[in-house]
């Protein structure tokens, strides 16, 4: 996952090809030339970066942490779908929310108060009737979503994150993150240390 040059795609072909990630790391540079990988992930397989995976694995030992593979039960069936999914998903918060029946909420950063109302309505009244709302954490609308659902005792929220889950961006809407770990989720496909791009 952190080798330059891999996408959703090349990581699923390498699995094909290979198997299982132990067998793509076992294999030599003449094999893994056989897929028209670039020359930055020849190099990193080579030789990777170990005490990165070493940071990604010492967050997923802390509470509520979890890795979802895309052939994880948890992992959201509609997401599965698209052509090439992120093959793996960090999480923060309940797994199990992922597959619950959601509406995503999302807008302008810079919403008129009636806009950021609404939002916070329609959110609330919707997470009332069961469904979890799904926003980015960004400021204005999707922060109002958020607390929309919140805002219903039996709330459910999920997070899709732009950065890693180690990172809050933006650092304002850190308490509302922290909530929205506890009665939902905080979801990225990015790896520890992944800055907002």
């Amino acid at each position: 996952m952190r080798a330059p040059g891999i996408g959703p795609a090349r990581f699923a072909r390498l699995l094909d090809y290979f198997g299982s990630a132990a067998a793509v790391f076992a294999a030599g540079r003449a094999e893994w030339g056989r897929l028209d990988l670039p020359s930055a992930a020849l190099d990193y397989l080579g030789a990777p970066d170990w005490r990165r995976v070493e940071t990604d694995l010492a967050w997923l030992e802390q509470r509520n942490n979890h890795l979802l593979a895309s052939t994880d039960a948890r992992y959201p069936p509609l997401l599965r779908q698209i052509p090439y999914p992120p093959p793996l998903l960090f999480v923060h918060g309940d797994p199990d929310c992922l597959r619950t029946l959601q509406l995503a909420i999302v807008g302008t950063r810079n919403p008129t108060p009636l806009g950021r109302e609404t939002a916070h309505r329609f959110a609330e009244h919707l997470a009332g009737a069961g469904m979890t709302i799904t926003s980015g954490l960004a400021l204005g609308i999707d922060t109002a979503a958020h607390e929309g659902a919140l805002a219903h005792n039996a709330g459910c929220t999920i997070a899709v994150m732009g950065t890693s889950l180690d990172r809050v961006y933006p650092a304002k809407n850190r308490d509302l993150a922290y909530a929205i770990a506890e009665r939902g989720a905080l979801v990225s496909e990015l790896p520890t240390g992944t800055p907002a791009a």
